[in-house]
Formats: structure tokens, sequence, C-alpha cells
């Protein structure tokens, strides 16, 4: 072969020299070419789009804070008719009344029951206020003497009693002031009858409203939807009204043993009501707080033995709620978690104090459900659990 002579390696490596050069021009010339109309065109739409979407952002959130307390009370209402429309479906099936008619029956007995809790608790505590007070110098002589004899060291009872005599008509007081609030209250009855007139058309018109939200669904989402909806809302709706007829035995049956050791019916009335409302609705520690109100009343009204028998009884009701009428009553409904309940109630609470911490347990119901009966799911193969004689193990080929 011939070896390649010094001219033509210089010519060889002049060539990509002036490509290089030609596309370093050529990028130069592209760079200071002004971009296409379509980018530009394409950048303002985008701009523009952003702008108008961060101004309706704004503009939403503004209204949403000029009308909070409006949005407030729809949630409010949502969760009632929702509640409700079990009850509603049943009524309607079964006594073949009209929607409207079926609510406002849930609405006449819910009134009732409002009632009779604001004209039993209230005047109770009242009237347990003023007991105290008048029973609160008695007391503390007899603790005086009984420390004075017992110990040999007298105590100061008088600075005791004038504080816990401040705190008792400082009861007394704020119970008359809320029963006027509940009586003349104009601003709390608007809110009501908001409420009310919410939850009553959105009951009512729940199967227009499913069907308004299904129409804009293809056909087999429409299936999944309304049979998630509406198992859901189901079990949820049984769940409610499992409580409430726990709160009713619980109540009740306080109340009965509490009139069989002697206590007034002007205690044992609001008290039973308490017990009820407590121990069913605040998960874990409701059962503790229902329980020690009415056996410390008991005990400062009655004595230490009926006192005793009431204890007694909250012990043993509490068993046979645990291991048979809880399960009757919440055979056919959902079963809440302990943990998921109770952090229910502490995120319902820190949003919107009590009434946040009641609505929290049927909304977790409800999201629980919704969980439950939506979404796919697969048998486990491969997981030991210790307290299971028999472990699954996945197959092997």
């Amino acid at each position: 072969m011939s070896e390649m002579t010094p001219a033509a390696s210089d010519g060889a490596d002049a060539v990509p020299e002036e490509v290089a050069r030609a596309a370093t021009i050529d990028a130069l010339r592209r760079a200071d070419e002004p971009d296409p109309r379509w980018l530009d065109a394409l950048v303002k739409r985008s701009l523009w789009r952003a702008v108008w979407i961060g101004m309706l952002v704004a503009v939403g959130l503004w209204a949403a804070y000029q009308a909070r307390h409006l949005l407030g009370l729809l949630v409010v209402a949502t969760f009632l008719a929702l509640a409700m429309i079990p009850g509603v479906n049943s009524l309607h099936r079964r006594y073949k009344m009209k929607r409207g008619a079926a609510v406002g029956v849930i609405y006449l007995g819910g009134v009732l029951a409002i009632t009779f809790m604001v004209a039993v608790l209230i005047p109770g505590i009242v009237r347990f206020a003023q007991t105290v007070q008048d029973s609160l110098p008695g007391w503390f002589s007899d603790l005086h003497e009984w420390s004075q004899d017992a110990l040999g060291l007298p105590i100061d009872t008088e600075t005791a009693a004038d504080g816990t005599s401040n705190l008792a008509q400082a009861i007394a007081t704020w119970g008359d002031e809320a029963l006027g609030l509940v009586t003349s209250g104009l601003g709390l009855v608007f809110d009501m009858f908001t409420i009310a007139m919410f939850s009553f058309y959105i009951a009512a018109s729940w199967p227009k409203i499913m069907r308004a939200f299904m129409s804009r669904m293809p056909p087999e989402r429409q299936r999944v939807f309304g049979w998630v909806a509406d198992e859901s809302i189901r079990q949820t709706g049984g769940y409610f009204y499992s409580r409430l007829l726990l709160m009713v035995t619980c109540g009740g049956s306080g109340f009965v043993v509490m009139v069989l050791v002697g206590l007034p019916l002007v205690y044992a009335l609001p008290l039973g009501v308490f017990m009820g409302f407590v121990s069913v609705f605040i998960p874990f520690i409701g059962t503790y707080l229902g329980a020690a109100l009415p056996i410390l009343i008991t005990l400062v009204v009655q004595g230490l033995l009926p006192g005793i028998i009431l204890l007694a009884w909250v012990v043993v009701y509490q068993q046979i709620e645990n291991y048979w009428l809880s399960p009757r009553f919440s055979s056919h409904t959902m079963e809440l978690n302990g943990a998921v309940a109770f952090g229910g109630a502490m995120a319902g609470g820190a949003i919107a104090g009590p009434i946040g911490a009641f609505m929290a347990l049927p909304v977790a119901a409800l999201i629980t459900s919704i969980i439950k009966n939506s979404g796919r799911t697969y048998d486990v193969v491969a997981y030991h659990d210790e307290d299971d004689e028999v472990s699954v193990e996945p197959e092997t080929s």
C-alpha cells in the first residue's frame, strides 16, 4: 500500500474543520432568528391560562371564606341527611310513604328527642348545682370535725367552701343562660332552620341527586358507583341507628337503677340521658365519663351504698353490652375499629369542636364503609399469624 502524502493529509484534516466552522455559523444564524409564531402563541396561551386559573382559585377561596358559615351549615345538613336516608328508604319501601313524608316523620322524632333532652338536662344541672351550694356548709363542717378528731389536724375549709360555692353558683347561672339561649336565640333558630331545610331537600331528593351524578358517568362506572354509594350509606346508617339503640338501652337501664337506689327523678332522668349519650358516642373514655358523673352525684346525694350499687351495675352492664348487646345490634351493620373511632373523634374535635367530635364517628364509618365496599381484594398466601394454628404458604412449582 502506498503511504499518504503530507499534502493529502493536510487536505483530509481541513475538511472536518470546514464542516465544524459551517455548523457553528449555522447555529449562530439560527440563534439570531426569531422563534416560530406558533411557539409564541403557545407560551402566551399557557401564561394567560395560568393567570385565569389563579384568579379563579383566588376568587373561589375568597367566596368560600365569606360563606364559611353557610358552608359549615351545609356540611352538617349533608351529614344529617346521609344519616336519615336509610330510615327514609325503609319507611318509603315498607309503608309506601312519600320520601318527603318519611323525612317529616323522622324530623318529628328528632324534635321530640331534642326537646326532651333540653327540658331534662339543663334543669337537672341547675338543680344539682343549687343542691351542692346549699349542702356545702354542712359537708365542710363535717369534714373539719372529722379531720380534727381523726387526724388532729384541722383543715381550713373556708377557702375551699367559698371556691366551690362560687363554682356551683357559676354552673347554676350558666344553666339559666343556656336555657334562655335555647329558647330565645334567634341566630341559633335560623341556623337550625337552615340545616333542617337543606337536610330535608337532600334526603327527600336523594335518588334524583344520585341520578344527576351517575348521568355523567359511563354505564359500567354507574353500576360500581351506585352500589358503593348505596351499600356505604346503608351500613353507615345502620351503624348510627345501632348506636342510638345502644344509647337508649344504656341510658334507660341506668335511669331505672338510679331510681331504684333512691336518686330523685330530677337527677336520675338527665343523668340517664347523659350516661347513654356519652358512653355510646365517645370512644374509649366515653364509658368512664358517662358512668363517673352519675356515680359521683349518687354518692353526694344518696350516700356510699347507693353509689357502690350503681358502680357495680355499670361494671356488669359494660360486660353485657360488649359481649351480647353490641354484637347483636351491629350484626347487620359494620363494626368501626376502636383506633379509627378514637382518631376520628380527636380529629373532628380539633377541626370543629364538640360538634366535629360527634360527627366524626359516622363520617369515619362512612369512609371505612366506602373503602370496604370498593376496590379489589386478594387472598393472602404468605402470612403467618401467631394466633392461628394454620398458616397459608405460597405454592411451589
